[in-house]
């Protein structure tokens, strides 16, 4: 039998493409990824890697092990699942996936409450733009700004998230509305909804300040570098900053809640989803 951790972190090379981001994927060292590979290669006899050039790619029996391994994961992420689905006391981890800004300014605190009331549970936030994956256990709760559409899941509607144009005063003052620059973000996000209503507000005039999240881009506006579009809850008690009026309808966003079934009956997953889903409804 190979070592199951070095079938693992194959899977996580053969899923992820390279070995910096299986690493990251499994939290590791890419050494770490390059050294289960090649032991997993020395079990199996096998050549598993084909590593001519800076470019891995799989060998024909490469491919064949890691279609395996996939099945073996999703049978042993089924398990697990199931396990915690059973679980009645409020202890163990529970990871929560959901974009940075919303995890810093709404989700943490609250969640720090319920964690204080139940010292056994532990709280994993993992503030991240892209969807982790719930069926590969990524995550056991994720909340997401679109609804998701593909697995197993239990999907509730938490809020509707408005959007607002922010500015500092000063620059507002010193600059003619004709010549305002923009601030949005960087890829990927620029496929959003609210950069592509930015654009168009822009139009001939310049997006001239780029930003990964939120909170650069709100940063940015204090120290005036044009006008941002912020999410309501970032912005909204920023004295540093003033919403710009524009007359135009701007986009709401709708934020959803994601459990796998499999972890309905979970008294730690109940409980903080209930925590999340009444932190919204004060809000609402």
């Amino acid at each position: 039998m190979a070592d199951w951790e070095n079938l693992r972190h194959f899977g996580a090379l053969s899923a992820t493409g390279s070995l910096s981001a299986a690493a990251r994927l499994l939290r590791v060292e890419h050494a770490t990824v390059a050294r289960r590979v090649a032991a997993l290669e020395a079990e199996l006899q096998l050549k598993l890697v084909d590593r001519r050039g800076r470019r891995l790619t799989l060998t024909e029996d490469g491919e064949r092990i890691a279609a395996l391994v996939q099945r073996m994961e999703t049978e042993a992420t089924a398990i697990g699942r199931a396990v915690d689905g059973a679980r009645s006391e409020l202890a163990g981890t529970v990871t929560i996936s959901a974009p940075p800004a919303l995890a810093a300014a709404m989700l943490t605190a609250p969640l720090v409450g319920l964690q204080k009331r139940h010292p056994d549970l532990t709280i994993r936030i993992l503030g991240e733009t892209r969807s982790a994956s719930l069926e590969r256990r990524e995550a056991d709760i994720a909340v997401r700004l679109s609804r998701p559409q593909d697995g197993d899941l239990i999907i509730v509607k938490l809020a509707e998230m408005p959007f607002r144009l922010y500015a500092s005063p000063t620059y507002l003052a010193e600059t003619e509305e004709g010549d305002w620059r923009f601030i949005s973000y960087d890829e990927p996000m620029n496929r959003s909804a609210q950069h592509v209503a930015l654009q168009r507000i822009a139009g001939v005039r310049p997006i001239s300040f780029l930003g990964s999240t939120s909170e650069i881009q709100q940063a940015a506006a204090r120290a005036g570098a044009g006008i941002a579009i912020l999410p309501e809850f970032v912005a909204a008690g920023d004295q540093e900053l003033v919403a710009v009026g524009i007359g135009e309808t701007l986009p709401v966003r709708e934020l959803w809640l994601a459990i796998h079934s499999d972890l309905k009956n979970s008294a730690p997953i109940r409980a903080v989803s209930r925590c999340l889903r009444e932190t919204f409804e004060r809000h609402g």
